[in-house]
């Protein structure tokens, strides 16, 4: 007996130290950072393994109090990285990393990001801006917190107003109290557009719902609005007994769970949701709202027909007329709207002849109503486009661009080209310009190098084994062109070749003039120091509000050059592909 328990004794040691050496290789594995919480998992599970085996022969004298300790610290770190990684596009997708922000200053990226938010982008940089910004990776190490990075991300998705995209981040992101300003955002802009199923359907996506009481009550509420009244009061008690305070938002819970008929509140314009409640509780809802009045009331009035109609306007109101504009402006009028309300404005014949010089003497809202008047009556081509570029300043002069470009476009197409003179065409050709398809197809030229079907390599359609031999014959023929002249088109494509790996023979390298990229100097210390996210938003800020195309030779030039050197090969593509071809 003595013997066998001896045995077990000793057996008990063996298994325990197999764990504990298994448990050391593994830790020298690699870890899979896309698989954190299924390594958490694994985690937990050896660790209660070790416990319960630490328990079953208390007399043995091995302490597993430090191998518990590495596996709680183990934990602990993953669930730091978890939390700090933040983002939507594996790096992968384009030749980023997770580390990319890390060795910048978060002081230096505040500020040229606040450069850049100033600026209209163009869809190209936008483009650009959009990978790095939503690419997950870890926030800088120096003079920035997570909270900050996170914020970064955000405001570039409220700008965007993006909801699909927004929604998706937020489930992707699912981090509790960093996500507070984005599902706000995400809960008001659907109700404000008449979405209610829409706000309270991301409830059921996301996990770590912030504690936040303005967030919790739409909850709540959303509860009632799916007719889900016994688990709405469940929630009700609870947020009551951890000291939730809300006079307003009481009444309105009684009033709709069916408890009181007839409450006794007022509107509430203190958020868009205690507005909403107001609309459902109180009976016959009426509300003027004033030209400051936020935008998504705007939005949430126009979206469940409260605003007042066209024909209901005191035509005197001038600053009922002046909001209305405004309000059109921010998408909350239809423009055809606006210019019904300016037909109704009376003007004598003598105005409607003498209109270029009557306007000026009117109101600027009157001003524009005359313009659009005469422009109904006129049937000259060139008086009819003078008017329209007169009607177009008068609104961008007083900031609303926005409340007469669609309609703006729908009645210069009512005018033909053909019988306008060339005073008036320019005006003309830019405004149609807007409507231009850019959907090219690639035109090919195999006598010189940047047009020719050599491009199609950065599409991704023939190998690196195709392309040395294409490009082997191509510099062949060229060489024996002696007026052949090396483009920077041309110097972009080689470089990039040359970047990938492509081997050009060593008798035609005397005819290249490469490396002449003249990379800033502020980029180059970036480069040496892997500062991989703050040079791409070195090169959003260089592009800017410029389309690519539009760049000069010897920008692109360093652009491409500053890619290759950090082996971001697919935005260089794009890029390439976006500016390098003939396109017709």
């Amino acid at each position: 007996m003595r013997i066998l328990k001896l045995l077990n004794k000793n057996l008990l040691y063996f298994i325990l130290f197999c764990l504990l050496i298994s448990s050391v290789s593994n830790s020298n594995e690699p870890v899979d950072i896309w698989n954190l919480k299924d390594i958490k998992k694994n985690d937990n599970a050896e660790l209660k393994v070790k416990i319960d085996k630490s328990n079953i022969d208390a007399s043995s004298n091995i302490n597993l109090n430090s191998t518990s300790l590495v596996f709680i610290e183990e934990e602990e770190k993953i669930e730091s990285n978890e939390l700090k990684l933040v983002g939507l596009y594996d790096p992968a997708e384009n030749d980023l990393n997770l580390n990319m922000w890390e060795l910048s200053d978060g002081e230096k990226i505040i500020k040229l990001v606040e450069k850049i938010q100033k600026k209209n982008l163009s869809n190209d940089a936008q483009s650009i801006y959009k990978k790095l910004i939503l690419t997950n990776a870890f926030p800088p190490e120096n003079n920035m917190n997570i909270e900050e990075f996170f914020d970064l991300k955000i405001k570039w998705l409220i700008k965007q107003d993006d909801l699909s995209l927004i929604k998706e981040f937020i489930i992707k992101n699912d981090k509790g109290k960093f996500n507070n300003k984005l599902i706000k955002y995400y809960l008001d802009k659907n109700l404000s557009i008449g979405k209610v199923d829409e706000s309270c359907e991301l409830f059921s996506s996301v996990k770590n719902i912030p504690d936040d009481d303005y967030i919790l009550k739409y909850k709540l509420f959303c509860f009632i609005h799916k007719d889900q009244r016994d688990i709405a009061q469940l929630q009700y008690d609870l947020m009551k007994e951890s000291g939730f305070d809300d006079n307003f938002f009481d009444k309105t819970f009684n009033h709709l769970m069916g408890y009181t008929s007839h409450p006794d509140i007022i509107i509430s314009e203190e958020n868009l949701l205690d507005f909403h409640l107001s609309y459902l509780s109180i009976k016959d809802f009426s509300y003027e709202p004033k030209e400051n009045t936020k935008i998504f009331f705007w939005r949430y009035l126009s979206s469940n027909n409260l605003l007042t109609k066209v024909n209901d306007i005191d035509l005197e109101d001038r600053e009922k007329i002046k909001s209305f504009e405004k309000a059109t402006n921010d998408g909350n009028y239809k423009e055809t709207d606006l210019l019904d309300l300016y037909t109704r404005f009376q003007f004598n014949i003598y105005q409607i002849i003498s209109v270029f010089d009557a306007y000026k003497l009117l109101p600027n809202y009157e001003a524009r109503a005359l313009l659009y008047q005469a422009f109904l009556v006129s049937k000259d081509p060139d008086t009819q486009i003078r008017l329209l570029e007169l009607l177009k300043n008068e609104f961008d002069n007083d900031n609303l661009s926005s409340a007469f470009d669609e309609e703006l476009l729908r009645l210069i197409q009512t005018i033909d080209l053909q019988s306008i003179s060339l005073e008036y065409s320019d005006f003309y050709q830019l405004q149609l310009s807007k409507l231009e398809n850019e959907k090219f197809k690639i035109k090919y030229n195999n006598k010189i190098l940047h047009q020719s079907k050599l491009i199609n390599y950065f599409k991704g359609e023939t190998s690196k084994e195709k392309i040395e031999k294409d490009l082997e014959k191509m510099l062949k023929k060229i060489k024996k062109n002696k007026k052949y002249y090396f483009s920077t088109k041309d110097n972009i494509l080689i470089e990039s070749f040359i970047s990938d790996g492509i081997k050009i023979s060593e008798k035609y390298e005397n005819m290249l003039e490469l490396n002449k990229s003249n990379i800033p100097t502020d980029i180059e210390v970036m480069i040496n120091d892997g500062e991989i996210a703050m040079i791409l938003l070195r090169l959003v800020e260089i592009i800017g509000e410029d389309d690519l195309k539009d760049l000069g030779s010897e920008t692109l030039y360093f652009i491409i050059s500053t890619l290759n050197k950090l082996n971001i090969d697919k935005i260089r593509n794009d890029i390439i592909l976006q500016v390098i071809p003939v396109k017709v």
